[in-house]
């Protein structure tokens, strides 16, 4: 089987190619009550055009061997804007570096595919952990992203017109993709996630608490 990875011209807003990555250095939750209060703060704070909107069913395969922890791949699609590509994603693990970092920074691989992508995984010998579908909104602040969206439950695999909300609540991610060596931007992260309080505290992951 053959899987053809598009160019990134065609891609999504996420960026196609191998970086490192501040993602998501910073995350939190807001209530459905307090949403428009956050978007109103946002749409004040970032960058002077209206937020992207999206729409997108993900699925994450696990490719188990000897090693302690399975390989992890996310495959993600655009269910309200046709003719989008697949897009595969790839994220490192955090660097350990200095714990005075405000962000945490790992490498992160994101390319755009062609639709035989799950296919393509299946045969490679990965299979599907779990599905969601992710409903949100998009901001930019320079080269900041902000991202708020609620995660839906697939009620029947395959389904994705069969979901239900996971919580009442919306996720809220502050994230950068950087070149190597570019930590002031972690200051400048902190300054704005300081801007979002009292409506939403971002804190950094640990990602043990993950596990």
């Amino acid at each position: 089987m053959q899987i053809l990875l598009n160019s990134p011209a065609a891609a999504t807003p996420i960026t196609s190619g191998v970086t490192e990555s501040l993602s998501p250095p910073a995350a939190g939750s807001v209530l459905d009550q307090s949403l428009e209060s956050l978007l109103h703060r946002l749409r004040g704070l970032c960058d002077n055009m209206e937020p992207e909107t999206f729409l997108d069913h993900e699925m994450v395969f696990l490719l188990k061997g000897q090693q302690a922890s399975p390989f992890v791949l996310r495959a993600r699609r655009s269910m309200d804007k046709s003719g989008m590509p697949w897009h595969l994603r790839y994220l490192g693990q955090p660097e350990i570096g200095d714990k005075s970092r405000h962000a945490l920074v790992r490498n992160c691989v994101d390319i755009a595919t062609s639709d035989n992508l799950t296919d393509f995984l299946v045969e490679m010998g990965f299979r599907m952990d779990h599905e969601f579908v992710a409903k949100g909104h998009v901001f930019r602040k320079g080269i900041m992203k902000i991202v708020v969206y609620k995660i839906f439950r697939i009620l029947m695999p395959g389904n994705t017109e069969s979901i239900e909300p996971l919580s009442l609540s919306y996720l809220v991610e502050l994230s950068v993709v950087a070149p190597a060596g570019q930590d002031v931007v972690s200051d400048d992260m902190r300054n704005f996630a300081e801007q979002l309080k009292p409506l939403v505290h971002l804190e950094k992951i640990d990602p043990k608490r993950l596990m």
